[in-house]
C-alpha cells in the first residue's frame, strides 16, 4: 500500500500539546479528588482518560506532536494502562504498519488471526475464549485480561530467551509503573483494585473496542483495513483512527488534519477497501454483538509475502 507524503506545518503542534496537557491534568486532577467522585462517574472518566492517553500514544509514535523524538517518546511514555511498556508498543506498532503484512499471525503484531499450527495446539477451553472475543460482547468483557495475558506471556518469553532489549525496556518500565503507583496509591490514598477497575480494565476496554473490527484478512491489501464513520464521541476518543484506511495511507498526519483529508479522498478508499465501512460503533456491536467479526484462523494461512522486485 502506498503512503502518500504529509508535511507538518509547524515543528510543534499545539492541538496535540494542549491535548496532552488536558489528557494528564485530568488524570492528575481525577486521582487526587477520586474519593469525592462517585464510582458511577469515576469509571467512565476515568477509563476515557487512559484509553485518551493511548490514543495520545500513537500520535507520538507516529511522530507527533513535536519534531524532537525524545520529547515525543517523554509524552506518551506514563503508563496509565499499567501493563504495556510505551518502547514495546512503538516497537509492534511500526512493525504493524508494514502493510504487506497486515493480518499476518506472525508478521504483524497486532492481528487477531492464529496460524492452522499454532490454533491446533490450542487445547478447547482456550479456543472457546478466543472465540467468544471474536465478539462484541467478548471483547468488551473479557478482552482485557485477556490481551494483557497474552501480551505479557509474549513479552516474558522474548525475556526468558535472553532479550536484552526487552529487558532493558521492562526495567524502565517497571521504574515507571512504580513511581505512578506511589502517586496513586500512596499519595492519592487510591486502592489499587480501584485503579484497576476504574481506570485500566475499562479504559484498556474502550481501546479494543477500536481495533475490534478495523482489520479483515483479505487477499487485497487495502481490503484489510476498515473505517467507522459517525462517531463523533469515540472518533474524538480514538483521534479519529476510528478511520483507520485513511491513517494507514497517511500515518504521518496528525489526528486533527485526518477529517478534512478523509472527506478530500473517501469514494476512492471505499472504493480501494471494497466498502468496508460501518455506521458508527453501534453499527460495530450490533452487527458482531455476539457473532463472531471472523474466524479465529487465518484463512489463507499466512499472509503471502510480498515478492522482492
Amino acid at each position: 500500500m502506498s503512503t502518500p507524503l504529509a508535511v507538518r506545518p509547524n515543528s510543534v503542534e499545539w492541538p496535540t500539546l494542549f491535548l496532552a496537557a488536558a489528557i494528564y491534568g485530568g488524570w492528575l486532577a481525577l486521582t487526587w479528588f477520586h474519593a469525592a467522585v462517585p464510582l458511577w462517574l469515576l469509571a467512565p472518566l476515568g477509563s476515557w482518560l487512559v484509553a485518551w492517553q493511548s490514543s495520545l500514544q500513537h500520535e507520538t509514535i507516529h511522530g507527533h506532536p513535536t519534531i524532537w523524538r525524545s520529547l515525543n517518546r517523554l509524552i506518551g511514555a506514563p503508563p496509565l494502562m499499567l501493563f504495556v511498556p510505551y518502547e514495546s508498543y512503538r516497537i509492534s506498532h511500526l512493525m504493524h504498519h508494514r502493510d504487506d503484512y497486515l493480518t499476518d499471525p506472525l508478521e504483524d503484531p497486532e492481528s487477531h488471526y492464529w496460524t492452522p499450527e499454532d490454533w491446533a495446539r490450542l487445547s478447547g477451553p482456550l479456543r472457546w475464549l478466543v472465540i467468544g472475543q471474536s465478539t462484541f460482547v467478548g471483547r468488551m468483557l473479557l478482552g482485557p485480561i485477556w490481551v494483557a495475558a497474552r501480551y505479557l506471556a509474549l513479552e516474558f518469553g522474548r525475556i526468558r530467551s535472553g532479550s536484552r532489549l526487552h529487558m532493558r525496556i521492562w526495567c524502565r518500565h517497571m521504574v515507571a509503573v512504580a513511581l505512578l503507583l506511589a502517586w496513586v496509591c500512596g499519595i492519592c490514598g487510591m486502592s489499587l483494585w480501584v485503579y484497576l477497575l476504574a481506570f485500566a480494565y475499562p479504559g484498556t476496554a474502550l481501546i479494543l473496542l477500536r481495533s475490534f473490527a478495523e482489520h479483515r484478512a483479505e487477499e487485497n491489501v487495502r481490503e484489510r483495513v476498515a473505517l467507522v464513520e459517525n462517531a463523533p464521541v469515540l472518533g474524538l476518543l480514538y483521534l479519529n483512527n476510528n478511520l483507520h484506511a485513511a491513517h494507514h495511507e497517511a500515518p504521518l498526519l496528525p489526528w486533527y488534519q485526518i477529517p478534512a483529508w478523509y472527506r478530500a479522498h473517501r469514494q476512492r478508499l471505499l472504493a480501494d477497501n471494497d466498502g468496508l465501512v460501518y455506521n458508527g460503533y453501534g453499527d460495530v456491536a450490533w452487527r458482531y454483538f455476539l457473532t463472531p467479526h471472523d474466524q479465529p484462523v487465518h484463512p489463507a494461512g499466512r499472509v503471502v509475502r510480498p515478492q522482492p522486485l
